[in-house]
């Protein structure tokens, strides 16, 4: 944030008083200061003349909410390549292999959720074919709430292949306690990735299918399974 901001965030933390920072932006910030002394963070993007009560409703906790980034919040700049480098090495989710502030596809809620009971269609799938997975998704808490289901495929180390990317997601509203079985379909382009030459391409080798509220390793909870491609296909553009 800029330095005005910060020493205003500082000042309010002094008091003593519960702290909760409301972002208004429209990009990634840097909130580390926040991130360890505030008492709670909502990112508000651009939310337009009813976001007073948007924001409001979601404070008191008259609104649940079941947000997630679209993007990384980096720690600084020092994470990033230069600006000069075109490459995706290091850009991105899917290619990021450092520790960001917080990873795209993070959110919080006032309810809490389970994984459990992860299936695969197939273990083993040829290449071209879809693959269905299911998942249960169980709230824990006594608040009814939404869930942002998210599944991750995570790729054999190939040159130019991302380390992860999300491949569906599904937005599931649960009451207290409720459990529920959720489908969530791959069609091959999904379990694809663009070679150096821009062709889409699905090659065999050990994938790893992850799903959850989040990224695998984010903190958030998922359950994972490995999914074996064999044979090679390339799809049209």
């Amino acid at each position: 944030m800029p330095q005005p901001e910060e020493d205003l965030v500082e000042a309010v933390a002094a008091t003593g008083k519960p702290l909760a920072v409301v972002l208004m932006n429209g990009s990634a910030l840097a909130v580390n200061w926040a991130q360890q002394n505030a008492d709670a963070i909502l990112e508000a993007w651009y939310p337009g003349e009813e976001g007073g009560n948007a924001v409001a409703d979601t404070l008191v906790g008259a609104s649940n909410p079941a947000g997630r980034l679209p993007v990384t919040f980096y720690k600084d700049i020092g994470q990033l390549p230069p600006f000069e480098d075109y490459s995706m090495a290091q850009r991105t989710y899917r290619y990021f292999g450092g520790e960001p502030l917080y990873p795209f596809g993070f959110g919080l809620s006032y309810s809490t959720f389970a994984y459990g009971g992860l299936a695969l269609s197939a273990p083993t799938l040829k290449a071209g074919k879809p693959l269905m997975v299911q998942v249960r998704v169980t709230n824990t808490s006594r608040r009814d709430g939404d869930e942002a289901v998210q599944l991750y495929l995570e790729f054999p180390k190939w040159p130019g292949a991302p380390r992860r990317a999300l491949r569906a997601f599904e937005r599931v509203h649960l009451r207290a306690g409720e459990s529920r079985r959720v489908t969530l379909q791959l069609a091959p382009r999904e379990l694809s990735y663009v070679d150096a030459i821009g062709e889409h391409r699905i090659d065999p080798g050990q994938y790893t299918i992850s799903v959850g509220g989040g990224q695998p390793g984010d903190g958030t909870v998922t359950v994972s399974a490995p999914l074996m491609i064999v044979g090679q296909k390339r799809l049209a553009r």
